[in-house]
């Protein structure tokens, strides 16, 4: 990612840039350099090749230097065998616990049932909180007094509380965002809210008290920049409340925390860590406060899970783990990788643990601070988010704050704009999810899980006079291609097979493999068995394999110049034989030749693949 300004152990002559791009030039042979370049959804640029840069006046480190705290997820409902996980978890490498309840930003199908005293008290039965075991609670409108409960609970235990590293988490903003409504207009809700956390604090609880939740944005498909801009947003609104209130501001910032999720992408992940604390530190330097480092929770993304071949689920959260770790996160929650499914399994929890001990005890992730200060390319990212992130704040500012644009619905619209573009790339598998529109394994098994995924432990019902806004739903990228499959599953259930397409592959192996894999590949991510037809050059012998593989649809698959010489003839006879015809590749100058003879539709890179799956799905059933 950045060149070096010396020679590799003096052994070798250093290239230069000139050299690199000449040698660039060649490769493209006469295409525009800028196809090197790639855009984010935020329209920033990233280029193939950064110069070193100078280091950060104010580099990314964490709050307590050193290692990140693992921490493990406690969504079960019941909270005596939520309890049983978590000890589990803890006796297994986990340092902390989140508490997930019901209803919360990340329950995500699950959630701690009970948030009374009764139920926190049976959920960390023999949980060591007086060792400094880290502990944040995930705000739900469901639970509103689950943080009253920890407390009493932490008190009943003669613990002090300014000794631990309980985050009670308040995110009044956050649930409405997620919710999309406010019990209260934001003037009152705001008092509210700054009553709840001075209390905590007069009480001892310093770690966290307040947090400002961004993963409402990620999940809902928004932007690097739309997330920082309303984590951003949303902690100087709490920020404000809690100087209403008459808390020192040196004090006020020290109660409040971020969360973001972590994704796959890491460019942007580690940039978008990086980011969040130079942009937090802006507003401190705002309020004449030396900036300090803040407390930054992060989890690996909902939007990125797939219920497919979940397996690659791992890959995913190993990769967004480091890059949370890189870009300096103080905790990290890895999604253990069947949460789409269900409330995970040991085995799936054990994974979640592992996946971050490795990180820190074989990779020595956590050894430096802000590893990639001074990288180019690192460096770069993160000052375009920074600005990028800015201006929306300070157009969500001009709005009257969080509470108003979210009141007003404009924060929302954005997001939604970001997420329709995501969804049309991931249609035409521009985003390319593996599992999903990408290498589907058909045949799957299935895996085990606790409990079944519940929707309903997401939602959270507005009472009657709440003043509504366009709530921020959580969706994962892989679902319309999901709903595909599962159609597919429900035809092998009633019928004992799949819906197929025949592969009539034309010429010789070199001319129609390519091809064939392509198109096996791009219908069976909409679960559309692919059969494979024989190889033979006698077009009377693909019919007869065409009619004897039972299947209602064809895709005629080879090269270009064996489309020339035989596809019409191939199509015309597998037309006559009742087929469907699709064929793989850009038809070109044949297009009207080849639709006459009977072929409908043309699959290719960057067509509409989920409308092509659709059809073909109904077609072949």
């Amino acid at each position: 990612m950045t060149g070096q300004e010396t020679a590799l152990a003096g052994a070798f002559q250093q290239a230069t840039e000139a050299q690199w791009r000449s040698l660039v030039e060649r490769a493209l042979k006469g295409a525009s350099f800028e196809t090197l370049v790639s855009k984010t959804y935020d329209g920033l640029s990233i280029a193939p090749l950064y110069a070193h840069a100078a280091a950060s006046p104010l580099p990314a480190v964490r709050k307590h230097p050193g290692r990140w705290a693992i921490l493990a997820r406690v969504d079960l409902g019941d909270a005596d065998a939520a309890n049983r996980m978590a000890l589990h978890d803890l006796e297994g490498g986990a340092d902390g616990l989140h508490l997930v309840f019901a209803g919360s930003i990340g329950a995500y199908g699950g959630g701690l049932a009970g948030s009374d005293d009764d139920a926190i008290a049976h959920t960390l039965a023999n949980v060591r909180l007086d060792y400094g075991i880290p502990v944040t609670l995930d705000y739900s409108l469901r639970a509103p007094g689950a943080a009253e409960a920890l407390m009493r609970f932490i008190d009943r235990q003669h613990i002090e509380p300014s000794l631990t590293r309980v985050s009670l988490g308040f995110d009044p903003l956050g649930a409405q965002a997620r919710h999309g409504y406010a019990a209260q207009p934001w003037p009152q809700a705001s008092k509210s809210f700054a009553r709840e956390v001075k209390a905590a604090a007069d009480a001892g609880f310093l770690y966290a008290v307040a947090v400002a939740d961004a993963r409402v944005v990620h999940s809902a498909g928004g932007t690097e920049s739309q997330e920082l801009a309303f984590a951003l947003s949303a902690a100087v609104a709490y920020l404000r409340a809690l100087a209403e209130a008459g808390i020192d501001l040196d004090v006020a910032r020290g109660l409040i925390a971020f969360r973001f999720s972590a994704d796959a992408d890491e460019l942007l992940g580690v940039a978008k860590f990086r980011a969040a604390r130079r942009l937090w530190a802006r507003v401190e330097q705002a309020c004449g406060l030396s900036p300090k480092p803040s407390l930054v929770f992060a989890e690996t993304a909902w939007r990125m899970m797939s219920r497919r071949d979940p397996w690659n689920n791992i890959l995913r959260g190993t990769l967004a783990a480091f890059s949370a770790a890189v870009g300096g996160a103080d905790t990290i929650s890895v999604l253990p990788f069947t949460q789409a499914l269900g409330a995970p399994d040991d085995f799936a929890r054990r994974l979640a643990r592992d996946t971050q001990l490795v990180l820190q005890d074989e990779s020595h992730i956590d050894a430096v601070d802000d590893p990639t200060n001074g990288a180019g390319g690192f460096e770069a990212l993160t000052d375009t988010l920074c600005q990028q992130a800015w201006a929306l704040f300070q157009e969500i500012e001009t709005e009257g704050g969080l509470p108003g644009a979210l009141e007003k619905g404009a924060f929302q619209a954005r997001v939604a704009e970001a997420a329709e573009l995501r969804a049309k790339n991931m249609a035409r598998a521009k985003d390319k999810l593996i599992g999903a529109n990408q290498f589907p394994d058909i045949h799957e098994g299935a895996l085990d899980v606790l409990s079944p995924y519940d929707a309903t432990a997401e939602n959270v019902e507005p009472p009657a006079d709440a003043l509504e806004s366009i709530a921020l739903a959580p969706h994962r990228l892989a679902e319309p291609f999901e709903r595909l499959r599962e159609e597919s599953d429900a035809c092998l259930a009633a019928s004992g097979h799949r819906p197929k397409i025949f592969l009539a592959n034309l010429g010789s192996v070199a001319a129609f493999t390519a091809r064939a894999n392509f198109a096996k590949n791009f219908f069976e991510a909409g679960g559309v068995e692919a059969v494979f037809g024989p190889e033979t050059e006698s077009t009377t012998d693909i019919v007869d394999a065409y009619r004897a593989s039972g299947a209602k649809l064809a895709c005629i698959c080879s090269s270009d110049r064996v489309y020339g010489d035989a596809a019409e003839t191939a199509a015309l006879a597998l037309k006559g034989a009742g087929a469907r015809l699709y064929l793989a590749g850009r038809p070109g100058e044949l297009e009207e030749r080849l639709r006459h003879a009977g072929v409908t539709a043309f699959i290719y890179a960057g067509c509409d693949m989920h409308g092509a799956l659709q059809r073909a799905l109904s077609e072949a059933k």
